[in-house]
């Protein structure tokens, strides 16, 4: 498997577990606040500072996404830095306590997301850095 092949599954099960860890914490959200609109559960994803260490998920995704989209091609420099920076987010080699808090948090509570980061882990672990 190439690189880019790689990094579009790697994108592709990034997409899978970003959607466990929101649906997660939909689900403590509205266990303590009541059921929200998808609406006002979008609004939340976007603006609250509680739900911000999940858009640095769904932020590399669009940038993956964006790159496959390019006109000019991709370059095995650009496959290789989106690789990079998917195995930072998932080695959770971020300064950020508060994002390693909550990704190992989601982790544990989610056996679907545990699943999910091993199955990523394990393809990113078949190519070299």
């Amino acid at each position: 498997m190439s690189k880019a092949e790689t990094l579009k599954n790697s994108r592709d099960i990034l997409l899978k577990l970003h959607k466990a860890m929101v649906d997660l914490e939909r689900e403590m959200y509205e266990g303590l606040n009541g059921p929200q609109t998808p609406g006002q559960f979008l609004n939340l994803l976007l603006e609250n500072d509680d739900f911000a260490w999940l858009r640095k998920f769904s932020m590399l995704i669009v940038e993956i996404d964006e790159m496959f989209d390019l006109k000019e091609g991709v370059t095995d420099e650009m496959v290789d830095a989106n690789l990079k920076k998917v195995r930072e987010l998932v080695g959770m080699a971020e300064t950020d306590d508060y994002f390693k808090a909550k990704y190992q948090f989601s982790l544990q509570r989610d056996p679907n997301a545990a699943g999910l980061h091993s199955q990523l882990k394990a393809l990113l672990s078949q190519i070299e850095n």
